[in-house]
């Protein structure tokens, strides 16, 4: 690591922040070297980036808008923490949604929010990975880092992703090309597996593209657990799965000879037909793998501090996701307590939206209820959750503007550089003041009840 962050270079206009991290996706990648320009407040070059990286950086502009609006018109900053607080507190079934693009810090003060105002709190986890999550809580997660696959891992599993396009420095930094202490020719020393219903840029890749018919994942996961597992299994599954018994055999034989392997699970896993099956089915695999040699599994994560969502809600109540604290005590129920449910059902009467933009793609029933009902927004862009919000709060980005605490889709936590201020606040200054001032009304509150039940008593 460098021991210098931040450089001044010969200009005075610009500075070079080394060791800089990307937070556009869970690769969260922290080895950039960013070059701002000073005077213009911008990147202009991001050594190291992928395609995405280079755009989340460089093509990153502050708005030029008000840093906060109620109803659309313009008030101070103490107005609109008023406002939110007083919506929040004021509601009989509030909601907190997004989480997956800001820190860990910021993540914790709106957990801490929900359970002032005994409201509900969701991630985007539930509208992508959320079936992996229910899954190993069943079956259990056998996990790693990924400096482990870097060094380690000789057979690669793609299940249901496309990384080349999605995550495009997956395969360089973390899993195939680069070279390891146990894997010292790197892809030359690694056996690449993908399996995907259609031929993607991954696939290229590949020693092995396994393309099943789609929807029926789960019944190929569970021929190659009986496989596994010295069953036999009849010909006729290819007439089910599209994959022909040779091929699993031949990837079940390579599987239990490995010395390290992995399977990476993508969202064509969680978002299709047998969901958490699909993904327990994987863990359940990975496992009886275990018997044999040492196999790991883990989702490929998508927006850039998703898994630090997890990580935070379910250190602060128990549970990853989709948690309702209506009863004073966190309970999880995934499709009676995640977003597009309450939504959709009408039970939401405030949501507070955080870095997140549902009203641009969650079912129409739910876009709908959107507008009926007092939103807060927090976000760095006028998004069309943020123009339908009653109270609209301009941020700063995380990992541009703002430093903190995220984590790596493999649980790794990496801390945040800032390359430029912002004008307007952090997401964690938002929420902190909401916080306070919800802190200050529920206690009024509960003071006023306990002094009105006295005087029943009393009577």
């Amino acid at each position: 690591m460098s021991v210098e962050v931040n450089k001044q270079t010969s200009d005075k206009n610009t500075r070079i922040v080394k060791d800089a991290t990307c937070t556009f996706c869970g690769c969260v990648c922290d080895d950039m070297e960013l070059t701002v320009d000073l005077k213009k407040m911008r990147i202009t070059e991001a050594k190291n980036a992928c395609i995405l990286g280079k755009a989340w950086f460089t093509e990153h502009v502050i708005e030029d808008r008000p840093a906060c609006l109620i109803d659309g018109q313009e008030v101070t900053f103490d107005e609109a923490v008023e406002e939110a607080a007083q919506t929040l507190c004021n509601s009989k079934f509030p909601i907190t949604y997004g989480l997956s693009d800001t820190t860990c810090e910021a993540q914790r003060q709106a957990v801490a929010i929900s359970d002032l105002i005994k409201g509900n709190i969701d991630t985007t986890t539930s509208v992508c990975h959320g079936p992996s999550g229910i899954a190993f809580q069943g079956v259990g997660e056998p996990t790693m880092t990924l400096g482990e696959v870097k060094n380690r891992a000789d057979l690669i599993i793609y299940w249901g992703g496309n990384p080349a396009e999605s995550h495009p420095r997956h395969f360089g930094r973390y899993s195939i090309t680069p070279k390891g202490m146990h894997i010292p020719n790197g892809k030359k020393d690694r056996y690449v597996v993908l399996v995907d219903v259609r031929k993607t840029k991954s696939a290229g890749v590949a020693n092995l593209f396994i393309q099943p018919k789609p929807g029926k994942d789960f019944e190929l996961i569970w021929a190659l657990r009986a496989l596994v597992q010295g069953k036999k299994v009849d010909p006729e599954i290819e007439n089910t799965t599209g994959v022909s018994l040779d091929t699993l055999e031949e990837l079940v034989a390579r599987m239990k000879t490995c010395n390290y392997g992995v399977f990476f699970l993508g969202m064509g896993l969680t978002m299709t037909r047998g969901r958490h099956f699909n993904s327990g089915g994987i863990y359940a695999l990975t496992a009886d793998l275990n018997q044999y040699t040492h196999f790991v599994a883990k989702p490929v994560r998508g927006h850039g501090n998703v898994t630090g969502a997890d990580n935070v809600v379910a250190w602060q109540t128990g549970y990853p996701f989709g948690v309702n604290y209506s009863l004073g005590f966190p309970r999880f129920n995934p499709g009676e307590f995640t977003t597009v449910d309450l939504l959709a059902r009408e039970e939401a009467d405030a949501a507070l939206i955080i870095a997140s933009d549902p009203a641009s793609n969650f079912p129409k029933k739910a876009i709908e209820h959107m507008g009926k009902i007092p939103i807060i927004s927090l976000d760095t862009k006028l998004t069309l959750t943020a123009q339908l919000a009653h109270v609209s709060f301009a941020t700063a980005t995380y990992g541009i503007n703002t430093e903190g605490t995220v984590y790596r889709m493999d649980d790794v936590p990496i801390s945040l550089r800032k390359a430029f201020d912002s004008p307007f606040p952090s997401d964690l200054e938002i929420l902190t003041a909401i916080r306070n001032r919800v802190t200050a009304l529920t206690k009024g509150k509960n003071n006023t009840q306990r002094r009105g039940s006295r005087k029943t008593r009393q009577s």
